[in-house]
């Protein structure tokens, strides 16, 4: 599992733009019959991308336990959010089979023993895109496909940022510890996400981008709204956003995106907006 520690704000001002995606960028995260985790110390959430194809892959594949989470079994004091963005699959928890078609998302409570991940087609994979938090209670297990979800409308035509917002693990979906996830569709012709941008102190983000073709990108923005910066992103890459860095994007073209939130509240309201005259 590879381990990002948490960064200054103060610091993050003199970086690179290779130290940047170093500290932020999350890339690689579907290879076949592989599992990945990136395990930020920035309110202890897990970025995990898994990809079954020709043979199912473990929550608990290729990971020493013990030595980076200090327990027996990883959900074992976690909950976990999973939201596939591939072909059909499904996930088995401690023996119960979930079927996840393409935007299918499915929540895990603490104390999971066994999460299997499986493809039905070797040659269309299922691409499992997931968030872990630390959790202090057990949630019933609950599978949200993208109907289920709770939608809400937002932006302008003359903004470019008209959009869905697709609330699937949410507290007028679900019941979590601190886990949120959703899923953003920009429509057509629309390519600015989170624009007026804003910042939460009480939780961090991690965006992971989708649906974007090979010749384009995002330019996804972050830092404090005075000392912005920005990280080229292409399809399925994340990019982890601390609590005082703003998080939005433009893209060179329409693309959707999840976003996992973890921290002190679940208030999906709840945020410090920055006018556009004070962004730099």
């Amino acid at each position: 599992m590879e381990i990002r520690e948490a960064v200054n704000s103060r610091d993050a001002k003199h970086y690179t733009t290779d130290r940047v995606r170093e500290e932020f960028l999350i890339q690689n995260l579907f290879t076949p019959n592989k599992i990945k985790r990136v395990y930020s110390h920035i309110d202890r959430i897990i970025t995990i991308g898994a990809c079954p194809a020709e043979k199912e892959v473990s929550l608990d594949q290729e990971l020493d336990t013990m030595k980076n989470l200090g327990t027996d079994f990883f959900l074992e004091r976690r909950e976990l959010g999973i939201i596939n963005v591939g072909g059909k699959g499904t996930v088995t928890v401690d023996g119960e089979v979930y079927i996840l078609n393409e935007r299918d998302g499915l929540y895990v409570g603490m104390g999971t023993k066994s999460v299997i991940f499986k493809s039905d087609e070797s040659s269309t994979p299922a691409k499992f895109y997931c968030n872990s938090a630390p959790a202090h209670k057990t949630y019933p297990n609950k599978h949200i496909d993208i109907n289920k979800a709770k939608k809400v409308e937002l932006g302008d035509p003359k903004s470019l940022n008209v959009r869905t917002i697709n609330q699937y693990i949410h507290p007028e979906v679900l019941d979590t510890c601190q886990l949120l996830m959703g899923l953003t569709e920009l429509k057509e012709g629309n390519v600015w996400n989170t624009m007026p941008c804003h910042t939460h102190e009480r939780r961090m983000e991690v965006y992971f981008y989708f649906d974007i073709p090979e010749d384009q990108v995002v330019f996804h923005y972050m830092g404090e709204p005075s000392e912005t910066r920005h990280v080229v992103m292409r399809n399925e890459e994340a990019v982890i956003s601390p609590s005082w860095s703003i998080h939005s994007g433009v893209g060179t073209t329409s693309y959707s995106f999840i976003w996992g939130m973890v921290g002190e509240n679940q208030t999906f309201t709840d945020m410090d907006h920055v006018a556009m005259k004070d962004i730099r």
